[in-house]
């Protein structure tokens, strides 16, 4: 099924109150069955009362089956507090050892399939303030309600509010999203411009879709899905749900800087803007089309002028139904 970005933003655009009902006393009915992933890292202020709210759901609406925190080893005891509200929990470290210690985010999430049993897999944020309900049934609700849908993408407006500061610019959160992943879509895939949220980490899919695409790690694991996503199943098969007001952590302008190398590059290769670059300057501009593993960032600072490098890794993790070597699924 063909369709425009108008006509799919139409017809694919939810909101979370369509699936209310998800969120009431189950009806008995019966549903593919579910997995809700936190990727973690030092979130103890916050998956505490994250996991209440996916407790109390699930008590009383069975709608989850499983729920998963995948911790990068923090320090501040987020894996102690996510065991004590009834969370799987697995080191990031510790899962798919054959495949090294992990390299960030998405291959946190990438190795979170492995132990995933649901039908259907939701990734969700742990650094949430305002965690609600709905943030989980109306994820997955789509998914749910229609069977041919294979992957949904949660949409916010996301605030900014400053540190020890009391008021909030209501839309001026997602400073990545709307200076780099935006432009970037409407430049080469404009078919994706009806996504609000091109990098939420709200999403739910169907785990044999999950299983079927790469994952790219550290922050290129969104926007990299959402265009295998697209690619594999395309615009009819994909959703996304309204899912209110999201306020998150925020970071400095230098990490965001560094975000949005990582997205960045993660287009110019599924564009394969590095090898085009090759072909048509060959060697005339020596290193031009290099994707180094490091980020230069100039700043000027009280102490004068400085150039920072960082390690900016960008790894694509390989399809897991592509496995077959059981040890690479191994877990601690």
């Amino acid at each position: 099924m063909s369709m425009t970005v108008w006509e799919w933003f139409e017809q694919r655009s939810y909101h979370h109150r369509d699936f209310a009902s998800l969120g009431s006393a189950s009806d008995g009915a019966e549903r593919p069955s579910t997995t809700l992933i936190f990727p973690a890292r030092n979130v103890a202020g916050t998956i505490g009362n994250i996991l209440s709210v996916v407790e109390d759901l699930s008590a009383r609406t069975g709608l989850l089956d499983q729920v998963i925190v995948i911790d990068a080893d923090s320090p501040d005891g987020t894996a102690d507090v996510a065991r004590a509200h009834g969370a799987e929990v697995y080191s990031e470290n510790e899962l798919m050892r054959a495949y090294g210690p992990a390299q960030g985010k998405g291959d946190a999430m990438w190795r979170a399939l492995s132990v995933a049993r649901g039908d259907i897999v939701m990734f969700a944020d742990a650094d949430s303030d305002d965690f609600e309900e709905h943030f989980v049934y109306g994820t997955l609700g789509p998914l749910l309600a229609d069977p041919q849908l294979q992957f949904v993408k949660g949409a916010f407006r996301r605030p900014f509010k400053q540190q020890g500061r009391e008021e909030k610019v209501l839309d001026g959160g997602g400073r990545v999203t709307e200076l780099m992943a935006k432009p970037l879509i409407n430049l080469f895939y404009p078919e994706l411009a009806g996504f609000v949220q091109p990098l939420a980490g709200e999403f739910a899919a169907r785990r044999e879709l999950l299983s079927s695409v790469p994952f790219f790690t550290g922050y290129g694991v969104e926007i990299g899905m959402l265009i295998d996503v697209f690619e594999q199943v395309g615009l009819a098969a994909m959703a996304q749900v309204d899912l209110g007001t999201r306020q998150n952590r925020h970071q400095s302008l230098a990490s965001l800087s560094r975000m949005s190398s990582v997205v960045l590059r993660t287009v110019a290769a599924r564009e394969g803007l590095a090898q085009r670059v090759a072909r048509d300057l060959g060697d005339s501009v020596p290193g031009l089309w290099d994707q180094p593993d490091t980020y230069l960032h100039a700043v000027a600072t009280q102490d004068g002028l400085h150039l920072d490098e960082h390690l900016n890794e960008l790894v694509e993790r390989p399809p897991l139904a592509r496995l077959t070597d059981d040890n690479a699924l191994t877990t601690a």
